[in-house]
């Protein structure tokens, strides 16, 4: 008698957290370390603490306190005395990754797809964790051939 083969559950479907040298990191991670990337970027000091992250993520300081405590713990972030954020060189690689990805996502969804660029955003958020490597390479260089990049 042959088995029938269960379908997926939602949990089959959920991301695998991204591993690195210090443990693996979830999507929530990566999102913390993107956006600390994008505001250091955009602040003229580079400087950011906390409160910076909680306000562009609309999150409480304590669960973005929490949240920060175990990406200094894996190794990726460094927090002065004075509460600003820091990248370590690990931390500072993965969060330049995830903004590239992130990037390259959303102009391939704008212009393959024909994409609303608030929903190409939105959904570029959510691919970006679950995207392969050889896919984001493939991405990039049809971007690239294409003038996009």
């Amino acid at each position: 008698m042959e088995r029938v083969r269960q379908a997926p559950t939602p949990q089959d479907a959920v991301p695998e957290p991204v591993p690195t040298r210090h443990g693996a990191v979830a999507e929530s991670g990566e999102n913390y370390l993107e956006t600390i990337y994008v505001i250091k970027e955009r602040n003229a000091d580079g400087i950011v603490r906390a409160v910076d992250v909680a306000n562009e993520l609309r999150f409480s300081k304590p669960s973005v306190s929490r949240a920060l405590g175990l990406l200094k713990d894996k190794g990726l972030i460094t927090i002065a005395d004075n509460g600003a954020i820091n990248f370590t060189p690990d931390g500072r690689v993965l969060a330049a990754s995830v903004f590239e990805r992130h990037q390259l996502l959303t102009v391939f969804l704008q212009h393959t797809a024909q994409i609303p660029s608030d929903l190409a955003e939105k959904d570029a958020c959510r691919i970006e964790h679950v995207v392969s490597e050889q896919t984001m390479h493939g991405i990039k260089q049809y971007l690239k051939d294409h003038g996009l990049l």
